[in-house]
């Protein structure tokens, strides 16, 4: 697929001081002035990738990584029904976003013959969750894909723990054969379980952390097992790496898109992002994003070790859905919102509107119309009445949806999550906050090393009765 067929538009006109105004938009004499940083950052995340930094912009032309997965699917997907993904947080939302992208609607619920295996993506503890599970599959025919880089996310385990179980109790020593894991290449109790008992494995490659993976085996896999082509999908990646080589603002994607909300952020206070697709098929997309954005750039301390509170927290919406929903507080609640509206030009599938009804004015205008058309007219319409409200907006458009947009998308998003990072100064990399969480569940759920952590958490959990209202 060529780039001309599937290129990407990102419309920052609503977003500058002469359609928003100077106190919620940025001046064009502020981008001039910002271009200096902008390009030094650009420079420093170019010059840590030639030194072997951020593994993940190049794992579009990990050849060796992309013939490993293709080799585990032939080997594995005539053998299975379904696919379950045992994950969550950067092990899950990337395929979910593929699977909400690039498989059609119900996907599971459509016959046979017209999909691949089945596709469950089991990315909480909620023992309902997983009880409902259990209602859908046959486990005999079931491929469990269980993922974790560093093999101790404590929801991952318990998950991999029942289902590993199940599985032995209904296959015996055969079991091994129903789980494939993808973790980390060298080290880690997932790694040495995985050796001893003969699964399937992928390695997630050096220095790829859960948030950044998607285009690594954790996605591919599970995107791959379903027929979406990956080819593609990496194609419309390195297509955006290409894209990305210039260090003029208003020339490179990532870097204006970084730079937009970096300045709306600091200088318009503009705490929150609002992504809002009108596609259903991008909603997902969205909350990926969400764990990309607030995970990489939510810190209390600088790189200099300085108190910042640094990030800006994203949210997701969905057009025409949320503007019965939130519209009404981003039009005319605290200006303390970007929205990033996600677009496609055209939709894969057409709707047109029946006749009839013509004699009422609520129904006969729209009579011959097409659905695309009036989601089209609604998100038109909810970017003017945003900007006529001072409320700073930013479309990107897809031309289609397809793997070569999404791996295009993927991976815009990601250079401008690192490049965020060197405008904050903070580690993009890291996520301390989500570590101190860790350890808590860790020390409440028996974990050896843990009991000091533990006798402070049950103090802290010490309640004032006062302050309870218990309804019986």
């Amino acid at each position: 697929m060529s780039a001309d067929k599937s290129h990407i538009t990102i419309d920052f006109n609503n977003v500058l001081a002469e359609r928003v105004g100077p106190e919620h938009g940025v001046r064009e004499e502020e981008l001039t002035e910002f271009a200096p940083e902008a390009r030094k950052a650009f420079e420093e995340i170019s010059r840590e990738r030639s030194a072997g930094q951020h593994s993940f912009l190049d794992l579009p032309y990990d050849q060796k990584m992309v013939s490993e997965v293709k080799g585990a699917i032939n080997e594995l997907k005539d053998k299975f029904e379904s696919l379950v993904v045992l994950g969550i947080g950067g092990s899950a939302l990337g395929t979910r976003a593929l699977q909400s992208a690039l498989l059609p609607p119900f996907y599971n619920l459509l016959p046979k013959e017209s999909r691949g295996a089945k596709l469950f993506i089991l990315d909480n503890i909620d023992p309902e969750l997983v009880a409902g599970l259990l209602k859908q599959i046959e486990p005999k025919k079931t491929l469990f894909v269980v993922i974790s880089k560093s093999g101790s996310t404590a929801e991952t385990v318990a998950q991999f723990l029942f289902f590993r179980g199940l599985l032995k109790k209904r296959l015996g020593e055969r079991f091994a054969g129903n789980i494939l894991a993808i973790t980390d290449s060298a080290k880690g109790d997932l790694r040495k379980i995985a050796a001893a008992e003969g699964y399937h494995v992928l390695p997630v490659p050096p220095g790829v952390g859960g948030r950044y993976s998607v285009l690594s085996p954790v996605g591919l896999f599970p995107a791959g097992f379903v027929g979406i082509d990956l080819d593609s999908l990496l194609e419309g990646a390195r297509w955006m790496d290409e894209k990305s080589k210039d260090e003029d603002i208003l020339k490179n994607a990532a870097l204006a898109f970084a730079s937009a909300l970096y300045l709306l952020c600091a200088r318009k206070g503009k705490s929150i992002a609002v992504m809002m697709p009108y596609a259903n098929a991008l909603y997902d997309l969205a909350d990926w994003f969400r764990q990309l954005w607030a995970e990489s750039l939510g810190k209390k301390f600088s790189v200099s070790g300085e108190e910042i509170y640094g990030g800006q927290t994203p949210v997701k919406a969905l057009g025409t859905t949320d503007q019965h929903s939130q519209l009404q507080l981003y039009t005319e609640g605290p200006f303390d919102k970007v929205v990033i509206f996600l677009a496609t030009g055209r939709f894969r599938e057409e709707i047109k509107i029946l006749p009839g009804l013509e004699e009422y004015d609520a129904s006969g205008y729209l009579a011959g119309r097409t659905l695309s058309h009036l989601l089209f007219s609604e998100l038109q319409g909810t970017e003017v009445a945003l900007t006529q409200a001072k409320r700073p907006n930013l479309k990107i458009t897809l031309s289609e949806i397809s793997a070569f947009s999404i791996g295009a998308i993927f991976y815009m998003l990601e250079l401008a999550t690192a490049l965020s990072g060197k405008f904050y100064r903070l580690n993009a990399f890291d996520q301390p906050g989500v570590e101190a969480s860790k350890h808590a569940a860790f020390a409440l759920m028996g974990r050896p090393g843990y009991e000091k952590v533990r006798r402070e958490i049950e103090t802290a959990l010490k309640k004032d009765e006062r302050f309870i209202i218990r309804l019986k």
